[in-house]
């Protein structure tokens, strides 16, 4: 699947401010694609532009600003193609729950402090429907989020705990990504957040966001994603700008300014197109 993106994230400011140093992440993964044209423009023009990778193995845009400015505007293009075939998961892997090593190499997408009693209680009753194989209750967590769950748009902000989603039963794309990933490692299972875009627009007014979801590490295949918004794998129509052990990793805009008493507004505008 080929997909056009258009990322346009605007800042106005009430009176001219500094511009802090900014995190940039707005370029996509290629671990599941290839990437065939990108461009980021930033206005005002940044005298310090720096691309690296993070440690999660993010493409990380850093910037830097001098002088001030009331307007603050980056527009992110890209085209990119996505491989990324959804192979049925072995059944032959060791029964849930699964054991966490001291000094395991994926330890980071095993924390498991804050995830409260309700969040483990649930795992374990689907773990037991599951009858304690990782594909089937992975499959079933998927389905069980997106059924039971009222679906929200709210375009900012962070992820709700996990706990608060789960008795609420009422979520953002963040929050159901982040109640599956808890419910998830308190099984021994790694997890991480991947942030980026989908093929399909998700609210009824057809207006694009940003979408988030969970991704596994199984053992035999590597990161698999879950989509719980919609109760199915993450495959084709997904590209991910960005996956990391926590949400705050992902965030495609990290930064703030200098300014007492200056009021910010932010606009933004998603288009995709597909083919």
């Amino acid at each position: 699947m080929r997909f056009s993106v258009f990322h346009e994230t605007r800042y106005r400011y009430s009176a001219p401010v500094r511009l802090t140093p900014h995190v940039l992440r707005m370029t996509p993964r290629t671990d599941a694609g290839r990437l065939l044209a990108q461009s980021l423009e930033i206005t005002p023009a940044p005298r310090l532009r720096r691309e690296v990778s993070d440690l999660w193995g993010n493409r990380v845009t850093l910037v830097e600003f001098d002088g001030q400015t009331d307007d603050f505007r980056l527009v992110s293009r890209f085209e990119i193609e996505t491989v990324r075939p959804q192979a049925p998961v072995s059944a032959r892997m060791p029964r849930l729950p699964w054991p966490v090593e001291p000094g395991d190499s994926l330890g980071a997408y095993l924390e498991t402090s804050g995830i409260e009693a309700p969040v483990r209680a649930f795992a374990a009753d689907l773990a037991a429907e599951a009858d304690s194989a990782a594909p089937r209750f992975l499959d079933l967590l998927n389905e069980t989020l997106c059924r039971n769950t009222e679906r929200q748009i709210r375009p900012d902000g962070m992820a709700h705990e996990a706990v608060l989603t789960l008795a609420s039963r009422r979520g953002a794309c963040r929050d159901l990504a982040l109640l599956f990933m808890a419910a998830c490692r308190s099984l021994g299972i790694p997890a991480r957040f991947a942030s980026g875009y989908q093929a399909h627009a998700e609210s009824p007014d057809e207006k694009r966001h940003l979408h988030a979801w969970p991704e596994v590490w199984l053992p035999g295949a590597g990161w698999r994603g879950y989509d719980p918004t919609h109760g199915r794998p993450v495959t084709d129509g997904h590209v991910a700008l960005c996956a990391a052990p926590e949400q705050a990793a992902t965030m495609p805009l990290e930064g703030g300014f200098y300014g007492d008493g200056v009021q910010s507004t932010l606009d933004y505008d998603v288009r995709i197109s597909v083919r």
